[in-house]
Protein backbone atom coordinates (compact mmCIF):
# COMPACT_ATOMS: atom_id res chain seq x y z
CA UNK A 1 0.00 0.00 0.00
CA UNK A 2 1.39 3.41 -0.94
CA UNK A 3 1.47 6.36 1.43
CA UNK A 4 -1.27 8.05 -0.61
CA UNK A 5 -3.61 5.06 -0.81
CA UNK A 6 -6.61 5.23 1.57
CA UNK A 7 -6.53 2.83 4.49
CA UNK A 8 -8.54 -0.27 3.70
CA UNK A 9 -9.28 -2.31 6.87
CA UNK A 10 -10.87 -5.11 4.83
CA UNK A 11 -7.72 -5.58 2.74
CA UNK A 12 -5.52 -5.34 5.80
CA UNK A 13 -7.43 -8.13 7.54
CA UNK A 14 -7.58 -10.33 4.43
CA UNK A 15 -3.81 -10.14 4.10
CA UNK A 16 -3.67 -12.45 7.12
CA UNK A 17 -5.95 -15.05 5.51
CA UNK A 18 -3.59 -16.35 2.84
CA UNK A 19 -2.64 -19.49 4.73
CA UNK A 20 -1.07 -22.63 3.22
CA UNK A 21 -3.24 -25.64 2.50
CA UNK A 22 -5.07 -26.85 5.59
CA UNK A 23 -6.68 -30.28 5.80
CA UNK A 24 -10.04 -30.60 7.47
CA UNK A 25 -9.35 -31.15 11.17
CA UNK A 26 -12.92 -31.44 12.53
CA UNK A 27 -16.01 -33.57 12.06
CA UNK A 28 -18.93 -31.68 13.58
CA UNK A 29 -19.92 -28.05 13.09
CA UNK A 30 -22.35 -26.24 15.36
CA UNK A 31 -23.41 -22.81 16.60
CA UNK A 32 -23.61 -21.89 20.27
CA UNK A 33 -25.08 -18.78 21.85
CA UNK A 34 -22.50 -16.92 23.93
CA UNK A 35 -22.48 -13.63 25.80
CA UNK A 36 -21.26 -11.62 22.80
CA UNK A 37 -23.36 -13.31 20.11
CA UNK A 38 -23.32 -16.68 18.36
CA UNK A 39 -20.08 -18.64 18.16
CA UNK A 40 -18.91 -21.16 15.60
CA UNK A 41 -18.02 -24.48 17.20
CA UNK A 42 -15.85 -27.14 15.57
CA UNK A 43 -16.15 -30.45 17.41
CA UNK A 44 -17.47 -28.45 20.32
CA UNK A 45 -14.50 -26.08 20.48
CA UNK A 46 -14.69 -22.40 19.66
CA UNK A 47 -13.23 -21.41 16.30
CA UNK A 48 -10.96 -18.38 15.90
CA UNK A 49 -10.14 -15.89 13.19
CA UNK A 50 -6.67 -15.64 11.59
CA UNK A 51 -6.05 -12.85 14.11
CA UNK A 52 -6.82 -15.31 16.95
CA UNK A 53 -10.11 -13.67 17.91
CA UNK A 54 -13.16 -15.81 18.74
CA UNK A 55 -15.27 -16.32 15.61
CA UNK A 56 -18.52 -14.92 16.99
CA UNK A 57 -21.31 -13.43 14.86
CA UNK A 58 -23.87 -10.90 16.09
CA UNK A 59 -26.89 -12.93 14.93
CA UNK A 60 -27.73 -16.62 14.71
CA UNK A 61 -28.55 -16.28 11.01
CA UNK A 62 -25.03 -15.08 10.23
CA UNK A 63 -23.45 -17.74 12.43
CA UNK A 64 -25.47 -20.43 10.67
CA UNK A 65 -24.34 -19.08 7.31
CA UNK A 66 -20.72 -19.36 8.42
CA UNK A 67 -21.29 -22.81 9.93
CA UNK A 68 -22.79 -24.07 6.67
CA UNK A 69 -19.58 -23.13 4.85
CA UNK A 70 -17.44 -25.06 7.34
CA UNK A 71 -19.75 -28.06 7.19
CA UNK A 72 -19.56 -28.10 3.37
CA UNK A 73 -15.75 -28.40 3.29
CA UNK A 74 -14.16 -31.57 2.01
CA UNK A 75 -10.83 -33.09 2.98
CA UNK A 76 -9.05 -29.78 2.36
CA UNK A 77 -10.40 -26.43 3.54
CA UNK A 78 -10.95 -24.06 0.62
CA UNK A 79 -11.09 -20.44 1.85
CA UNK A 80 -12.26 -19.26 -1.57
CA UNK A 81 -15.44 -21.26 -1.04
CA UNK A 82 -16.12 -19.59 2.32
CA UNK A 83 -17.06 -15.96 1.56
CA UNK A 84 -19.16 -15.46 4.69
CA UNK A 85 -16.32 -16.73 6.87
CA UNK A 86 -13.85 -14.45 5.11
CA UNK A 87 -16.11 -11.48 5.65
CA UNK A 88 -16.54 -12.35 9.32
CA UNK A 89 -12.77 -12.57 9.69
CA UNK A 90 -12.40 -9.17 8.07
CA UNK A 91 -15.05 -7.71 10.35
CA UNK A 92 -13.45 -9.05 13.52
CA UNK A 93 -9.76 -8.66 12.64
CA UNK A 94 -9.92 -5.45 10.60
CA UNK A 95 -13.09 -3.41 10.67
CA UNK A 96 -13.76 -3.74 14.40
CA UNK A 97 -10.64 -1.71 15.09
CA UNK A 98 -11.24 0.78 12.30
CA UNK A 99 -14.95 1.63 12.26
CA UNK A 100 -14.48 5.31 11.45
CA UNK A 101 -11.95 4.58 8.70
CA UNK A 102 -14.24 1.99 7.10
CA UNK A 103 -17.18 4.37 7.18
CA UNK A 104 -15.03 7.08 5.59
CA UNK A 105 -13.93 4.71 2.83
CA UNK A 106 -17.56 3.87 1.97
CA UNK A 107 -18.47 7.56 1.81
CA UNK A 108 -15.44 8.18 -0.41
CA UNK A 109 -16.88 5.73 -2.95
CA UNK A 110 -20.10 7.73 -3.04
CA UNK A 111 -18.13 10.76 -4.18
CA UNK A 112 -17.35 9.00 -7.47
CA UNK A 113 -20.16 6.48 -7.60
CA UNK A 114 -20.54 4.18 -10.59
CA UNK A 115 -24.18 5.12 -11.17
CA UNK A 116 -23.30 8.79 -11.68
CA UNK A 117 -21.03 8.23 -14.69
CA UNK A 118 -22.79 7.73 -18.00
CA UNK A 119 -21.58 6.81 -21.46
CA UNK A 120 -21.51 9.40 -24.23
CA UNK A 121 -22.43 6.73 -26.77
CA UNK A 122 -23.77 4.44 -28.13
CA UNK A 123 -27.44 5.16 -27.59
CA UNK A 124 -28.13 1.53 -26.63
CA UNK A 125 -25.68 1.65 -23.72
CA UNK A 126 -26.95 5.06 -22.60
CA UNK A 127 -30.45 3.62 -22.40
CA UNK A 128 -29.28 0.53 -20.48
CA UNK A 129 -27.42 2.67 -17.95
CA UNK A 130 -30.44 4.90 -17.43
CA UNK A 131 -32.70 1.90 -16.92
CA UNK A 132 -30.40 0.34 -14.33
CA UNK A 133 -28.99 3.38 -12.56
CA UNK A 134 -31.71 6.03 -12.55
CA UNK A 135 -33.80 4.04 -10.01
CA UNK A 136 -30.78 3.96 -7.70
CA UNK A 137 -30.44 7.75 -7.84
CA UNK A 138 -34.20 8.15 -7.37
CA UNK A 139 -34.04 5.96 -4.27
CA UNK A 140 -31.15 7.95 -2.82
CA UNK A 141 -33.07 11.17 -3.32
CA UNK A 142 -36.32 9.87 -1.86
CA UNK A 143 -35.06 7.59 0.94
CA UNK A 144 -31.93 9.49 1.99
CA UNK A 145 -32.52 13.03 0.82
CA UNK A 146 -29.27 12.69 -1.15
CA UNK A 147 -29.52 14.16 -4.63
CA UNK A 148 -26.54 13.08 -6.70
CA UNK A 149 -25.78 14.48 -10.14
CA UNK A 150 -24.66 12.59 -13.24
CA UNK A 151 -22.30 13.36 -16.09
CA UNK A 152 -21.14 11.82 -19.34
CA UNK A 153 -17.66 10.55 -19.97
CA UNK A 154 -14.85 9.96 -17.50
CA UNK A 155 -14.27 13.47 -16.18
CA UNK A 156 -14.64 13.66 -12.41
CA UNK A 157 -18.02 14.88 -11.18
CA UNK A 158 -18.06 16.97 -8.01
CA UNK A 159 -21.12 15.92 -6.05
CA UNK A 160 -23.16 18.46 -4.05
CA UNK A 161 -21.88 18.58 -0.46
CA UNK A 162 -25.46 18.14 0.76
CA UNK A 163 -25.71 14.83 -1.10
CA UNK A 164 -22.49 13.51 0.45
CA UNK A 165 -23.56 14.68 3.90
CA UNK A 166 -26.95 12.96 3.57
CA UNK A 167 -25.28 9.75 2.41
CA UNK A 168 -22.77 9.89 5.25
CA UNK A 169 -25.62 10.30 7.74
CA UNK A 170 -27.28 7.22 6.25
CA UNK A 171 -24.07 5.18 6.58
CA UNK A 172 -23.77 6.18 10.24
CA UNK A 173 -26.98 4.25 10.89
CA UNK A 174 -25.09 1.06 10.11
CA UNK A 175 -23.31 0.35 13.35
CA UNK A 176 -20.91 -2.42 14.24
CA UNK A 177 -18.10 -4.30 12.55
CA UNK A 178 -20.27 -6.81 10.66
CA UNK A 179 -22.62 -4.15 9.29
CA UNK A 180 -19.80 -1.97 8.03
CA UNK A 181 -17.76 -4.89 6.72
CA UNK A 182 -20.74 -6.10 4.70
CA UNK A 183 -21.50 -2.62 3.39
CA UNK A 184 -17.85 -2.07 2.47
CA UNK A 185 -17.69 -5.39 0.64
CA UNK A 186 -20.89 -4.67 -1.29
CA UNK A 187 -19.50 -1.26 -2.21
CA UNK A 188 -16.08 -2.37 -3.39
CA UNK A 189 -17.43 -5.35 -5.34
CA UNK A 190 -20.09 -3.31 -7.13
CA UNK A 191 -18.22 -0.01 -7.48
CA UNK A 192 -21.27 1.75 -6.09
CA UNK A 193 -21.87 2.82 -2.51
CA UNK A 194 -25.44 3.70 -3.44
CA UNK A 195 -26.20 0.24 -4.83
CA UNK A 196 -24.55 -1.27 -1.76
CA UNK A 197 -26.69 0.74 0.63
CA UNK A 198 -29.85 -0.22 -1.24
CA UNK A 199 -28.95 -3.89 -0.86
CA UNK A 200 -28.12 -3.48 2.84
CA UNK A 201 -31.46 -1.74 3.40
CA UNK A 202 -33.35 -4.49 1.57
CA UNK A 203 -34.44 -2.03 -1.14
CA UNK A 204 -32.75 -3.93 -3.98
CA UNK A 205 -32.34 -7.67 -4.45
CA UNK A 206 -28.69 -8.82 -4.69
CA UNK A 207 -29.23 -10.27 -8.18
CA UNK A 208 -30.70 -6.98 -9.43
CA UNK A 209 -27.90 -5.03 -7.79
CA UNK A 210 -25.26 -7.22 -9.42
CA UNK A 211 -26.78 -6.70 -12.86
CA UNK A 212 -27.01 -2.94 -12.29
CA UNK A 213 -23.34 -2.82 -11.33
CA UNK A 214 -22.29 -4.65 -14.50
CA UNK A 215 -24.30 -2.90 -17.19
CA UNK A 216 -21.20 -1.66 -19.01
CA UNK A 217 -19.41 -5.00 -18.73
CA UNK A 218 -22.44 -6.95 -19.92
CA UNK A 219 -22.86 -4.59 -22.86
CA UNK A 220 -19.28 -5.22 -23.93
CA UNK A 221 -19.75 -8.95 -23.52
CA UNK A 222 -22.83 -8.83 -25.74
CA UNK A 223 -20.71 -7.25 -28.46
CA UNK A 224 -17.38 -9.04 -28.10
CA UNK A 225 -18.00 -12.16 -26.04
CA UNK A 226 -16.20 -13.23 -22.86
CA UNK A 227 -13.32 -15.49 -21.86
CA UNK A 228 -13.37 -18.32 -19.36
CA UNK A 229 -11.02 -16.64 -16.87
CA UNK A 230 -13.16 -13.52 -16.74
CA UNK A 231 -16.26 -15.64 -16.19
CA UNK A 232 -14.63 -17.43 -13.25
CA UNK A 233 -13.39 -14.18 -11.69
CA UNK A 234 -16.84 -12.70 -11.91
CA UNK A 235 -18.42 -15.83 -10.48
CA UNK A 236 -16.06 -15.67 -7.48
CA UNK A 237 -16.84 -11.99 -6.93
CA UNK A 238 -20.56 -12.74 -7.10
CA UNK A 239 -20.20 -15.34 -4.35
CA UNK A 240 -18.57 -12.69 -2.16
CA UNK A 241 -21.26 -10.16 -3.04
CA UNK A 242 -24.07 -12.61 -2.30
CA UNK A 243 -22.55 -13.52 1.08
CA UNK A 244 -22.13 -9.85 2.01
CA UNK A 245 -25.74 -9.20 1.05
CA UNK A 246 -26.98 -12.07 3.22
CA UNK A 247 -24.97 -10.79 6.18
CA UNK A 248 -26.10 -7.19 5.67
CA UNK A 249 -29.81 -8.03 5.69
CA UNK A 250 -29.42 -10.43 8.63
CA UNK A 251 -28.39 -7.61 10.97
Amino acid sequence: MSDNEPFNPMRAAQANMRDPEVKRFYKEVSVAEVESGFALRLDGRGARTPGKRPLVAPTRAIAELIAAEWAAQGDVIEPAEMPATRLANSALDGVAGALAETRKEIVRYAGSDLVCYRAEDPAELIALQAEAHDPVLDWAAEALGARFVTGQGVMFITQPPAAIEAFEAAVRRHQGAFALAALHSLTSLSGSALIALMVARGALAPEQAWRAAHVDEDFQISKWGEDDEAVERRRARWREFEAAAKIAVAL
